[in-house]
């Protein structure tokens, strides 16, 4: 839908500039034609980029910032002008236009810097209910682990996550970094991250934002990534442990796709039987350790000695641990 939109706002400007010089000459037409496409591509990029790399409550807050920056500008323009000042006409327009300059950036900076407490804001873009769903809680920031993980993709496929991913330089750079990292495995890793990305912004049905948000003063990426949830009043999706205790002790909300992975795993009970290829050993001298398809690991007792074999077991307890599920078995013929 996007595309075709592009496509006809530039076969429109074409059509319309051919038609204003159709009088002239048919050079004209051609080269005005040409013209104005260039110009309706060139207008689309800057669009798109300033929509992909803005939120709208940011460029409302710019507008708003630069009209009210014009009138505060006018109005001591007007008190300029009314003074006797012994200053030349030529100087006069320089000053004028100085203080629009001047005034006008500086209240539209001060707007945009100061989005978050700018309550006229709300009315335009109100927040929704609790029911609904905080404003907030649409935003999700992506963190490099994650990303590189590349589950993210699928279950945004899925449907199962909604509102806004968000991106931050940070992280795009902290992946830049590892994509150029001289270790081999390192630079696959980035390289798999970028991918992923790429294919994310592609997708259509997938809203991602790219973020210029940072915070200087922080060095760390993991300390960036909190200090932006809570500006933000968004979520934090990640699979790295350590970020998600920080975060959450923060009072940031953490979306940690390995409790997923995990919450996601059959049910197993104690007595249920299964079939498991056992391919390595355990920790204790006559164990013997199998996976399933999900990846759970399987200790079977007494299965060392049916090494590379696929046995059918008894499930004797299951352990849940913050790296994942265990289940400990017995061979059925024991």
């Amino acid at each position: 839908m996007i595309a075709i939109f592009r496509i006809l706002f530039i076969i429109a400007s074409v059509v319309f500039t051919s038609l204003y010089y159709i009088d002239v000459s048919l050079q004209a037409v051609i080269l005005g034609g040409l013209i104005s496409a260039v110009a309706a591509l060139a207008i689309i990029i800057v669009i798109e980029y300033v929509s992909h790399t803005f939120s709208t409550r940011i460029l409302l807050a710019a507008l708003l910032g630069l009209f009210v920056g014009l009138i505060f500008s006018h109005l001591l323009v007007i008190a300029f002008a009314s003074m006797p000042l012994a200053i030349s006409a030529e100087s006069q327009s320089v000053v004028k236009a100085l203080i629009y300059h001047v005034i006008g950036f500086a209240t539209m900076l001060f707007f945009v810097i100061n989005n978050d407490s700018i309550s006229l804001l709300d009315y335009i873009i109100p927040e929704k209910t609790e029911e609904g769903k905080e404003s907030g809680i649409a935003y999700k920031i992506l963190d490099t682990s994650v990303i590189i993980d590349g589950r993210i993709a699928d279950i945004c496929d899925t449907g199962f996550i909604e509102g806004i991913l968000v991106i931050p330089n940070f992280v795009l750079n902290e992946l830049q970094m590892i994509a150029d990292s001289a270790d081999s495995i390192k630079r696959n890793r980035g390289r798999r991250g970028l991918d992923i990305l790429n294919k994310m912004q592609k997708d259509q049905t997938i809203m991602v934002k790219i973020s210029d948000m940072d915070f200087p003063e922080i060095h760390e990426v993991d300390a960036k990534l909190v200090k932006m949830a809570k500006v933000m009043k968004a979520m934090v999706i990640t699979n790295d442990f350590n970020l998600n205790k920080v975060a959450e002790f923060h009072g940031v909300r953490v979306l940690n796709i390995n409790q997923l992975s995990n919450a996601l795993k059959p049910i197993v009970l104690p007595g249920e039987e299964m079939k498991v290829a056992l391919i390595k050993e355990g920790k204790d001298s006559n164990q013997a350790i199998g996976y399933l398809d999900d990846g759970t690991m399987v200790v079977v007792e007494n299965g060392r000695r049916r090494l590379g074999h696929e046995v059918e077991v008894i499930v004797t307890s299951v352990l849940q641990t913050t790296a994942g599920r265990m289940i400990f078995a017995r061979i059925r013929e024991d």
